[in-house]
């Protein structure tokens, strides 16, 4: 059985995590097929957004427990400095996309299930989901570079509280906090999150759709808006000669909607 199941329908590639038998729990094989999975992806013009969602009623159950009390023991296999963390790779791996994604959590996440959507553009849910941190109650450490997305989304004494305390919280209160931005009905989720995806695709350049989003994730850890400004002005400079900008200026004038020609995977700026 494939654990990663995509479909691409009008530039939108739907990616399910498929182990729907154990909530689709996270493990080796499902890591490696979610990267090769969003590496294909990214490397696909035809691919202008991405939907994440999971298989059968869980989004994902965290990470898969069924080799007991040594799930988390590497000390056998590398040292501290030699180990990273397969979460930490995988939301590297979104954070460095350039088509945007949206996690549709469609049930329970909990842990690296949950962990994984910090870095997608859009989170939405669906009623009484349950969602947690819940590293403090297995013993571990946050993963999946958690410690610096969830603050960002929800503040630091949010982030704080849900993961010092590692307790279960329902979708209503993600919703409440700023964590998901939508819930929907089961049947409605990923009908929506098709639409927002089309919202980001249907009349946008894909170029300037993967600086936009480069642009505002990179800046989070900038110390001074200059860095912006100078970014910003190499981005200017490099589009506004390009074919997308003088189609985006002729349609609006021309009241017709745009037929942007440029490809994310030739001309995007290499200084991004």
């Amino acid at each position: 059985m494939n654990v990663v199941l995509t479909e691409l329908v009008d530039g939108v590639l739907t990616i399910t995590l498929n182990r729907p038998e154990v909530l689709n729990a996270y493990n080796l094989a499902l890591h490696r097929a979610l990267l090769d999975a969003l590496d294909i992806a990214d490397a696909d013009d035809a691919v202008r957004a991405v939907i994440l969602t999971g298989a059968g009623r869980g989004f994902c159950a965290g990470m898969d427990l069924s080799a007991g009390g040594d799930t988390f023991d590497n000390r056998q296999h590398e040292t501290i400095d030699q180990h990273r963390d397969g979460g930490g790779e995988l939301t590297l791996r979104l954070f460095d996309m350039k088509k945007p994604v949206i996690a549709a959590i469609n049930g329970p996440a909990t842990g690296v299930g949950l962990t994984l959507t910090l870095a997608c553009d859009v989170r939405l849910g669906v009623p009484g989901a349950k969602m947690g941190f819940v590293f403090a109650r297995r013993g571990i450490a946050p993963d999946a570079c958690s410690s610096w997305f969830a603050p960002r989304i929800v503040g630091l004494a949010q982030a704080l509280e849900w993961f010092v305390s590692g307790r279960i919280f329902t979708a209503e209160e993600a919703l409440a906090k700023g964590l998901v931005s939508e819930l929907l009905a089961r049947d409605d989720l990923l009908p929506r999150a098709q639409a927002l995806a089309r919202e980001f695709t249907a009349a946008t350049s894909a170029v300037s759709v993967a600086i936009a989003r480069r642009l505002l994730w990179r800046m989070q850890g900038a110390a001074h808006p200059r860095e912006a400004f100078a970014l910003e002005s190499k981005a200017l400079w490099y589009v506004g000669g390009a074919p997308d900008a003088r189609e985006g200026v002729l349609s609006f004038l021309e009241k017709r909607p745009p037929q942007f020609t440029m490809k994310v995977s030739s001309d995007f700026p290499d200084f991004l």
